[in-house]
């Protein structure tokens, strides 16, 4: 038997490949398929399947392209969501490959057409060696139930409840398990962070097996995870298997300061440097987002139409930054800044830059600043800086109008270490605030040098001041437009 999990960075994604007696199925493939069939090639085996779990949300599926380029057959659970797949499989029915039998378990609740497959050893028929579990099942959690209708959140937290329990634990504590995602995923809440689980280990720690129906139906209530807006452009996709790459990430054009800077007029900047180089010194406009979010907030940030330029750290690989965007659907990726941004400063063109603060700064002079939160609701709760506002990050520009910042005054920016703030701090630029600083560090450092936390919920709205007059012409800055270089904000005294 040959196995072996796929990695997909950024993502927290897992594909995995199963081989017996020279054949092999590849179970929820990514968009771009190279990494599969290197393996498949390399291990001399022949694609017979490729299959299933659920549509997913937060990536474009390489079932199809896949299955077209090796002859596959597409496999998934009997349910009008798959009903493309070359063959669709009921519960319990069995998928022979080599000496191996997978057995269909129909598992919805995070969505309504997930299913899992136990996986079986011709030598052992009655003892499950695995199961591909999707999104149902994470290591220390399950995937998340309010995707298809937030108003059924706890409904369908019954439905994962019941199937896990009557189809997938009865497997045995020995069961390998085999999610779809791991630790840092949207498509789950407190997904912990080791490689392999089996159901023993889950038995014992996971809330869908330690509490009741009803009290685990309150807790994915109380979830509340933000749903990326490109989530439903990735379903739709999605509904047929997924669509090709768009062109050979390679084929993206270097392009000198000065093509990088005509390009810009009708782009968008993405700049990938970590949050304390790109407040040093960024091009104009650009948001700033680094590598590995680039999937889930570039996904979240960039219409799927818009044209988008490049900014990586010097000496880096664009393949990956590339991909990262298309495996989201981002696809017009037309230059990358040839040289890095020393190359732009070094042609002496305009600069942009924006603050930082270490913990000890910002509490010392803590009444000099307003305060933003950008992290998920939940972690606001369990700790925030005094008096501080909240949005998150993927919800800033919606949410900007109703927090009451004020674009004269001072801004500091926390996340939990830095890295979403970082991109909260460039979209605060954009929409005319000037003096803008990154909390570095975050609320990681600022607990761990024990400073003051409120606990809690966002004050009420109307508990905040009233957000300020829009000044003629201070709106949203457009992608690509070029203000002289910015003042970078005076110390506060």
């Amino acid at each position: 038997m040959f196995f072996q999990a796929i990695k997909t960075p950024g993502l927290a994604h897992v594909a995995y490949i199963l081989g017996s007696e020279g054949e092999a199925l590849v179970v929820d493939p990514r968009r771009d398929i190279d990494s599969y069939l290197e393996v498949l090639q390399s291990q001399g085996l022949r694609l017979r399947y490729v299959l299933q779990t659920h549509r997913q949300e937060d990536f474009i599926l390489g079932t199809a392209e896949l299955a077209r380029r090796t002859g596959a057959q597409i496999v998934a659970g009997k349910h009008p969501i798959t009903g493309y797949a070359d063959v669709q499989m009921g519960e319990r029915q069995r998928l022979h490959l080599g000496s191996l039998m997978l057995l269909a378990l129909h598992t919805p609740g995070h969505t309504p057409e997930s299913t899992s497959w136990a996986i079986f050893l011709d030598s052992h028929p009655h003892d499950a060696w695995g199961v591909f579990t999707g999104d149902a099942l994470f290591a220390g959690e399950t995937g998340r139930t309010d995707l298809p209708d937030p108003e059924r959140t706890d409904e369908n937290a019954g439905l994962l409840h019941e199937a896990l329990h009557q189809k997938v634990l009865p497997l045995g504590d020995p069961t390998l398990v085999f999610p779809a995602h791991g630790a840092g995923s949207v498509c789950g809440s407190g997904i912990a962070d080791r490689e392999l689980t089996t159901l023993g280990i889950e038995r014992r720690t996971n809330p869908v097996f330690v509490l009741g129906r009803e009290e685990f139906m309150r807790h994915k209530l109380r979830e509340r995870l933000p749903r990326p807006p490109y989530f439903s452009r990735m379903e739709e996709v999605n509904l047929h298997g997924g669509v090709p790459l768009a062109r050979d990430p390679r084929a993206i054009p270097p392009l000198s300061p000065r093509e990088f800077q005509a390009a810009a007029e009708h782009a968008l900047i993405i700049d990938t440097r970590e949050p304390e180089a790109f407040a040093g010194g960024h091009i104009p406009g650009a948001l700033s987002i680094w590598k590995e979010g680039l999937s889930v907030f570039g996904g979240g940030s960039i219409r799927d139409d818009m044209p988008v330029l490049l900014v990586l750290p010097e000496d880096s690989d664009w393949r990956e930054p590339v991909l990262s965007l298309a495996r989201v659907g981002i696809d017009r990726v037309e230059g990358i800044l040839a040289g890095g941004f020393s190359a732009w400063r070094r042609t002496g063109l305009p600069i942009e830059r924006s603050g930082t603060l270490t913990p000890l700064e910002l509490h010392e002079r803590s009444p000099l600043y307003q305060r933003l939160d950008v992290r998920e609701i939940s972690e606001f709760e369990e700790g925030h800086l005094a008096g501080a506002r909240h949005a998150y990050v993927g919800e800033l520009e919606q949410r900007l109008p109703e927090l009451g910042l004020r674009r004269e005054e001072p801004v500091a920016v926390t996340c939990s270490v830095g890295q979403r703030a970082g991109l909260a701090t460039s979209l605060l630029l954009r929409h005319g605030f000037r003096e803008v600083s990154n909390l570095l560090g975050g609320m990681t450092a600022w607990k761990m040098l024990d400073l003051p936390v409120e606990v809690g919920p966002p004050r009420p709205a109307e508990a905040m001041p009233a957000p300020e007059e829009e000044a003629p012409g201070a709106g949203p800055r457009l992608p690509g437009t070029f203000p002289g270089s910015a003042k970078p904000p005076a110390p506060p005294r």
